[in-house]
């Protein structure tokens, strides 16, 4: 009789059904009242509204500016916008900040409620076990009478439908804890993302400031005039577009040209501009470190340095990248001994092609999709044009496109080290990131003109 008691005894000290009750609130948490969550949805609709006016006051500035005391204006509406949009975020991040506390905790009561669901079918399976090695002759001999036999058949049933449910519940709880994961994984995402644009907003209110101030200065000392201000900021537009932008393994470009085709890419995948350019120039700066490499043995992938003629063992995979290598090259009339490719790093091969750094085999995934988005024949990663859409492509696939801070370094970091890209990739972020705002400013200075 002791797998029936054991049963019966885990029954009553656990508690099937009551393992799956409603998670408790923690009364010990600083969560926000309802009142106070109405009072938030209030301010973030009122500040809406003030947004939009000034907003409002911004078009109809722009459309009449053309003086000093008109620039200003417009400098004067886009500080009291961002000053609201500041305001609007601080309330959208207390808001989550309150949602992801009771995330978190209404987690963690459902991972402890599964924990204790696992131990309890623990058990229960091992009296099942137990229960399922006797068999019927044996149920029979042990029984003081056939009343007390079908009396051990019923609880066997019991356990077999309680072990069910066990098994049903437990299923949906994981799956509802998996849910509340991916909740508050997007919920501390787009906390992220609205702090990083609080500080982008308060370095803009920063410059805007002080270029009001500085115009505000000419307008008092009456020293320049308005030709003389719109002439700096053209000589300033001009050399914007007139630097040299740095492709790895290429000639470099124009800042006109790079951003040329990294608008043509924004407008085919959604991938902002400014973080297709910060990505390739990284690679760029990376690429100066490196060097470059030539392959010597398409048996084995090893190579040389390009300029040093240093021997290089890893130079390119020898079965995945060396033939889609050689028939690249073939194909657009290249020689495959003569064309220069990344060094292998302290582990791992080279082999990445051009300004995006493709290895062959990831080239020839996208080559097809990229030859289609830019209307040619062969997708060549040694041409700009080609190498800028291929990394917006790529970083596409990378989640980029969905835009936000959190979504762009993540891609960042994936483009750089894969899945480690949260233990290997935010370095590298980071200055990607650090790129993108450069170029962005740049970008809405040369729009501004």
């Amino acid at each position: 009789m002791r797998p029936l008691i054991m049963f019966s005894s885990i029954l009553c000290v656990v508690g099937v059904s009551s393992l799956f009750v409603t998670p408790t609130a923690n009364t010990n948490a600083a969560f926000l009242t309802s009142e106070e969550r109405a009072h938030l949805e209030a301010e973030y609709d009122k500040i809406q509204a003030e947004i939009a006016e000034w907003q409002k006051v911004l078009d109809e500035t722009r459309n009449k500016k053309d003086s000093l005391q008109g620039d200003v204006n417009e400098l004067n509406a886009l500080i009291k916008k961002a000053t609201a949009q500041i305001r609007q975020r601080n309330v959208e991040i207390t808001r989550l900040t309150d949602e992801i506390n009771q995330k978190e905790q209404n987690l963690s009561e459902l991972e402890s409620k599964l924990q204790r669901g696992r131990a309890s079918l623990a058990n229960i399976l091992r009296v099942q076990n137990t229960a399922d090695d006797r068999s019927v002759a044996e149920l029979i001999l042990s029984a003081d009478d056939f009343s007390e036999f079908f009396g051990k058949l019923d609880s066997l049933s019991v356990l077999k439908r309680d072990l069910q449910l066990m098994f049903v519940e437990i299923r949906d709880l994981q799956a509802t804890v998996q849910e509340e994961r991916e909740m508050l994984t997007e919920k501390q995402r787009r906390e992220l993302d609205a702090r990083y644009d609080v500080e982008r907003s308060r370095q803009q209110v920063a410059a805007n400031e002080a270029q009001k101030q500085s115009l505000l200065d000419v307008v008092k000392s009456e020293e320049k005039t308005y030709a003389d201000v719109l002439a700096e900021r053209q000589r300033q537009a001009d050399q914007i577009r007139s630097a040299l932008f740095d492709l790895r393994d290429a000639e470099g470009i124009p800042f006109a040209q790079a951003l040329e085709y990294a608008t043509e890419a924004e407008r085919a995948t959604g991938v902002r501009a400014a973080f297709i350019l910060a990505i390739l120039e990284q690679e760029s700066n990376l690429g100066k470190n490196v060097g470059q490499c030539l392959l010597v043995n398409t048996e084995t992938g090893a190579g040389k340095g390009k300029n040093t003629g240093r021997a290089f063992s890893n130079v390119m995979h020898p079965t995945r990248d060396v033939p889609i290598f050689v028939e690249i090259t073939s194909r657009l009339g290249r020689d495959p001994f003569n064309t220069p490719v990344s060094c292998p790093q302290s582990i791992g091969y080279g082999g990445a092609m051009g300004p995006s750094q493709f290895i062959a085999s990831t080239w020839n995934i996208y080559s097809d999709k990229l030859a289609k988005t830019l209307n040619v024949g062969t997708a060549d990663p040694w041409i700009p044009k080609h190498a800028i859409m291929a990394t917006s492509l790529f970083v596409k696939d990378l989640g980029a496109n969905e835009g936000g801070y959190s979504a762009e370094r993540e891609a960042a970091g994936r483009y750089y080290a894969g899945g480690n890209w949260k233990t290997l990739g935010l370095g590298y972020a980071a200055s990607v990131i650090a790129l993108a705002e450069k170029h962005q400013d740049n970008i809405d200075f040369l729009k501004s003109i």
